[in-house]
């Protein structure tokens, strides 16, 4: 078994441990050998995903919420809505939090993190010969599907930044820009869990995934050709 999973929160300015949910159901499915057969007959499959998903919209999912909160820690104050005004899981699960939640920097030369949850900076693609565990590579090339954009971003910086299920599930663009295409890749629903990423560090680019390509004030003044 993998060990604990810990981050370090620059609020507490202390490393903890990482609330996992569901975290017995993800051992089993991606570090034990029965588990495996399952994950790959049914819950990297886009019916599985569609099936808990309307599991979450039924009004009995409603019942979930508070033990949820009250598990994890959620700060209600941040909520812009009540908890009791949600009718189902999902409805709190894709929640809005108020503006003062989340202040954002409106200034020029500000970057802010793009959403909620455990980020992990990789300064230079080119340098990263492996991370995470066995020697597994990053390969810039299958993450983003194609040849021309690896090369353009090949001695770029990545930020990976990892949601949990307590998390503030939306994004928001990093800089000011603007928005050229959005392309969805298909492909498989693993978890991206480091439980999961310890054994294929290659979920990162099988699983299903969109790409946003954001044109800044930046590329324009200084184009790449």
């Amino acid at each position: 078994m993998s060990p604990e999973i810990t981050f370090w929160n620059p609020y507490s300015s202390a490393y903890e441990v990482e609330q996992v949910y569901g975290e017995k159901w993800l051992r089993f499915s991606y570090e034990n050998l029965l588990g495996s057969v399952g994950l790959w007959a049914m819950v990297q499959r886009k019916w599985f995903s569609d099936w808990y998903g309307k599991q979450m919209d039924l009004p009995k999912s409603k019942s979930k919420i508070l033990p949820f909160i009250t598990k994890y820690g959620l700060k209600e104050e941040e909520f812009l809505n009540h908890p009791e005004s949600f009718g189902t899981f999902n409805e709190f699960f894709y929640r809005k939090l108020k503006p003062s939640s989340r202040p954002i920097d409106s200034g020029p030369d500000g970057l802010i993190f793009p959403a909620d949850g455990r980020h992990l900076l990789l300064p230079d693609v080119s340098k990263v010969s492996s991370i995470y565990a066995k020697g597994q590579s990053f390969d810039l090339m299958s993450l983003l599907g194609c040849k021309e954009l690896a090369g353009l971003y090949s001695n770029g910086s990545i930020l990976i930044s990892r949601l949990c299920p307590v998390d503030y599930h939306r994004f928001h663009f990093p800089v000011d820009g603007e928005l050229s295409k959005t392309n969805l890749i298909n492909g498989s629903l693993f978890s991206v869990s480091p439980i999961a990423l310890r054994q294929k560090i290659s979920i990162f680019w099988e699983n299903k995934r969109y790409l946003s390509t954001l044109v800044t004030l930046v590329l324009e003044k200084f184009p790449s050709s």
